[in-house]
């Protein structure tokens, strides 16, 4: 029998060899939380995030991944197109196309599309409106047009149940679902389009090919689906945890108000200039929030019952978009597309939860800046969970809470306190891990070589003209390091910096401190953050030739994780820090160019974005790129499927 088992399996090996034209590409899924700090199990953080944890726990996750402006429509051009907002001159979400204002620029979707890929956009991918051509830059980078939910409301309308039972435009707004615009939320309805998305492509892909299941969404789906020599990119953008915070209510019940604590840096920051500095006018504008809506009382704090049930609201906000992930990986698993699809999960930026007294993106700080990143690449990243056990069950943070509350009565009793390092989140495998700094424009090259395509060059430093390359680098060595695979060329020395940047219409908070339009941008905000610090400088900014004074310094700022990790103090202007600032300034000025990992006997401009997906074949045995990624993919689904029979075989069992 054991003979036979053998036979049987050394049969299916070669079976596995011989890949189809489709099998030879892998799919992507690319999974985008808008306004996402890294509030998730997985990097540390008590919030109940079960599914994205379990991703995590297959996935290489960066914990030093940086936006390069905390704004959703610059960020994301940004890292759509690889280009940093001085290349893309889009620093706001109203002003221009960067088609026609900055140059032609090849997106991540599109380089996917003009190479084989069927791309799908569903939810908030790009930013909508003229920063992309009013059609989110379909049909240039999307195969089809774009699924926007249509339970999606406009600003201003009022959807808060109220103590009196009328409406308001709250900030905080925990809601009947079946009670709101179509019975449903913008983020279920995405993942509703994700998942009819998947269940089509299904029957012609993946391991359920020919399966004629009924799909539960019946909305007409294009002929490219019935196409199976096409790989797919699907984009998933998830509109929470942005404000407001529109969540279903019993999410609201996992996290209880009692349990919360302020933010350990709930101040302002001691010597910060004014005009790092943002009032967080989105808040102000909720009917909840007792606060000045008006100057000159933008200063007070948020009083500290609010403080607590903001965060209160966006922990559960975050929950629920856990949710809505786990029920897209969970279909995609289901449907046996998760062993040869490639996904990739981040925030376009982070938001403060009243660090530094702040309550809004639109600053230079990293709690700001820093987002959850993570790729999870099958056979690679996951060799470290059990081959008879599947990937992404889709799981609810109420039964993890349920464990959560057992496992704390069995020590004490007494009412599990989430989020004050009480109670323990759900344990997983921490997959890998790296805490080098990379930054968003890095996405894009690094999924073009995970997935075997062409990896863009860097951009010259006059890119206007150039419609394909990039202002980042793959972050593909960074995984081989992570697992402990020999890469070649290796890796010298990584980035030593990663670039941000925020502009302002004045000196001082005013009525526009947040969100400037390009008209009234008259200071730049150009921000450095290394391993051992954070430096700044405010300039002045042209806003018809889009050029900055680099002699005319308004303010700086500079910050010492080694005393100072949560940057309470800005030092700049210390006498013992002279020399320092000097250098962090002669950094600074020299840009991101300068800041390009090294690699071992090559240059930092140019091998590292031209070699392609030949790091992740050298000395491997499964490779991520063309047919060798099939052949791994087949392989690891034969022994997956192998080793299960073995543990269940009753032959194996006696």
């Amino acid at each position: 029998m054991r003979n036979i088992l053998l036979v049987t399996f050394l049969i299916s090996l070669s079976a596995a060899s011989q890949v189809t034209e489709y099998d030879s590409k892998p799919n992507v899924l690319f999974l985008i939380v808008d306004d996402f700090r890294p509030a998730l199990g997985s990097y540390g953080e008590h919030v109940l995030t079960p599914n994205m944890d379990q991703l995590a726990a297959r996935s290489i996750r960066f914990t030093e991944a940086h936006a390069q402006q905390a704004l959703c429509a610059p960020s994301r051009i940004s890292f759509l197109t690889s280009r940093r907002p001085d290349s893309t001159l889009l620093w706001d979400f109203r002003s221009s196309y960067w088609r026609d204002s900055a140059g032609n620029f090849t997106t991540l979707p599109q380089h996917f599309k003009e190479n084989g890929y069927f791309t799908v956009s569903t939810g908030k991918v790009f930013h909508k409106g003229a920063c992309s051509n009013f059609t989110d830059d379909y049909p240039l980078s999307w195969s089809i047009p774009v699924h926007r939910p249509t339970s999606k409301r406009e600003k201003g309308i009022k959807l808060c149940p109220g103590a009196d039972g009328a409406l308001y435009s709250y900030t905080m707004c925990p809601v009947n679902v079946t009670h709101m615009p179509e019975g449903t939320l913008p983020d279920i309805e995405t993942s509703d389009y994700a998942i009819s998305i998947l269940q089509s492509l299904s029957q012609t892909r993946g391991k359920k090919s020919g399966n004629k299941k009924k799909r539960k969404n019946n909305t007409p789906l294009p002929e490219e689906l019935t196409k199976p020599h096409l790989p797919f990119f699907l984009a998933v953008g998830y509109y929470k945890p942005h404000l407001p915070f529109r969540y279903p209510q019993e999410y609201k019940d996992l996290y209880p108000v009692e349990s919360m604590q302020i933010a350990k840096n709930a101040f302002h920051t001691v010597n910060l200039p004014p005009v790092a500095w943002e009032h967080w006018k989105d808040v102000r504008r909720g009917e909840d929030i007792p606060l000045s809506k008006k100057l000159p009382n933008y200063f007070e704090p948020m009083p500290k019952e609010y403080h607590l049930l903001m965060r209160q609201a966006y922990f559960a906000t975050t929950s629920y978009i856990d949710y809505q992930v786990g029920r897209v990986l969970s279909t995609l698993e289901e449907e046996g597309l998760a062993d040869n699809t490639i996904i990739a999960l981040l925030g376009d930026h982070g938001w403060q939860l009243g660090e530094h007294e702040e309550w809004s993106k639109y600053s230079n700080f990293a709690s700001a800046t820093r987002v959850p990143l993570m790729f999870h690449v099958p056979g690679v990243t996951d060799v470290t969970g059990s081959l008879h056990h599947r990937k992404f069950p889709l799981v609810s943070a109420f039964t993890t809470a349920q464990s959560h509350h057992r496992s704390n009565q069995a020590r004490a009793d007494a009412t599990p306190n989430y989020l004050t390092g009480e109670s323990t989140p759900r344990r997983h495998s921490p997959g890998f891990v790296s805490d080098a700094l990379v930054e968003l424009v890095d996405v894009f090259p690094t999924l073009a070589e995970l997935a075997g395509l062409l990896v863009p060059p860097l951009c010259p430093a006059s890119p206007t003209n150039v419609t394909f390359c990039t202002e980042g680098v793959s972050a593909v060595p960074l995984i081989h390091q992570a697992i402990g695979r020999p890469s070649e060329p290796k890796i010298k020395h990584w980035k030593s910096a990663a670039f941000s940047q925020y502009p302002r219409p004045t000196f001082f908070p005013s009525h526009k401190t947040n969100t400037p339009s390009l008209a009234r941008i008259k200071i730049m905000g150009y921000s450095m953050r290394t391993k051992q610090h954070r430096y700044a400088e405010w300039l002045p900014f042209n806003n018809t030739n889009y050029r900055v004074d680099w002699s005319g310094l308004l303010a700086r700022e500079l910050y010492r994780y080694g005393s100072d990790p949560e940057e309470n103090v800005n030092v700049a202007e210390s006498p013992d820090n002279i020399q320092l600032v000097k250098s962090l300034s002669h950094q600074l000025r020299l840009g991101w160019r300068h800041a390009l990992p090294v690699l071992q006997d090559s240059e930092p401009t140019t091998t590292a974005q031209t070699s392609s997906a030949s790091w992740l074949t050298s000395n491997s045995a499964s490779s991520i790129s063309g047919n060798a990624f099939a052949r791994a993919v087949a392989v690891f689904q034969v022994v997956k499927m192998a080793c299960h029979f073995f543990y269940q075989s009753p032959v194996l069992q006696v």
